[in-house]
């Protein structure tokens, strides 16, 4: 593998206090605090596992899409839930679509692969080509967003899970339609942080943005930052 050349941002934001009760913001700000803020290399690494698996994910999608796929990950980000929200949340467009996958192995948690829903639609036209009419796009919608997510989603935790030399399993893809203060929605939301990827989508001369979540709590960030940490001394040795 070449050195890691990726560009990632850090970012941090004050969590804001009309979101949630008190006790839910302590909860979600203690676990924001036991995490460190990850380290260049970190970041470089997770930017580059993360290039990798959607260059993968980009030929699965050219095969069944039969044209052209290009697919990136500008940044990579560790946020909480109420960050999160703030990121995904369009003016003048508060609903967003989901492909939600849940994971378990040496570190757990759920993927999400989201849009605006206005992009969503966007998305279903390029993945099966503008011949269709309109009404068969919509009739298509769930089941080609459920697709495209299970490949994208797949590909993400899989390359992950390979490469650290894990074994993950995932479940079903599930479509699922929320606002931006429900989309991140978890039993355990008062003490999950979010891995959380922008990437960008070039199909059929189309570039659409959507974003890739990994909801984990904070042992199971820890376990994957151990797990990168063991994967960047053995390819720099």
């Amino acid at each position: 593998m070449r050195g890691f050349t990726a560009k990632c941002s850090w970012q941090r934001r004050r969590i804001d206090d009309m979101v949630q009760p008190h006790e839910t913001r302590v909860a979600i700000g203690m676990a924001a605090e036991r995490l460190a803020p990850l380290t260049e290399l970190e970041r470089d690494a997770l930017a580059e596992l993360s290039n990798i698996a959607m260059a993968r994910a980009a030929t699965s999608l050219r095969q069944m899409v039969q044209t052209e796929v290009l697919l990136s990950v500008p940044s990579v980000l560790i946020v909480t839930p109420d960050e999160a929200a703030e990121i995904v949340a369009k003016p003048g467009n508060p609903n967003l679509v989901a492909v939600r996958q849940d994971f378990s192995g040496p570190f757990s948690g759920r993927a999400l692969l989201i849009f605006p829903e206005a992009t969503s639609l966007e998305l279903v036209r390029a993945v099966v080509g503008q011949q269709l009419p309109l009404e068969d796009i919509v009739d298509l919608e769930d089941e080609a967003l459920a697709e495209t997510g299970n490949i994208i989603l797949n590909s993400w935790v899989a390359t992950i899970a390979n490469l650290l030399k894990q074994r993950l399993t995932m479940s079903l893809p599930i479509v699922i339609r929320r606002d931006q203060h429900h989309i991140f929605e978890s039993a355990r939301l008062e003490t999950t942080v979010i891995l959380f990827l922008h990437i960008k989508f070039d199909i059929r001369s189309k570039e659409i943005g959507g974003y890739v979540a990994l909801m984990m709590d904070v042992p199971s960030i820890d376990e994957l930052r151990s797990l990168i940490a063991e994967f960047v001394t053995s390819i720099t040795r």
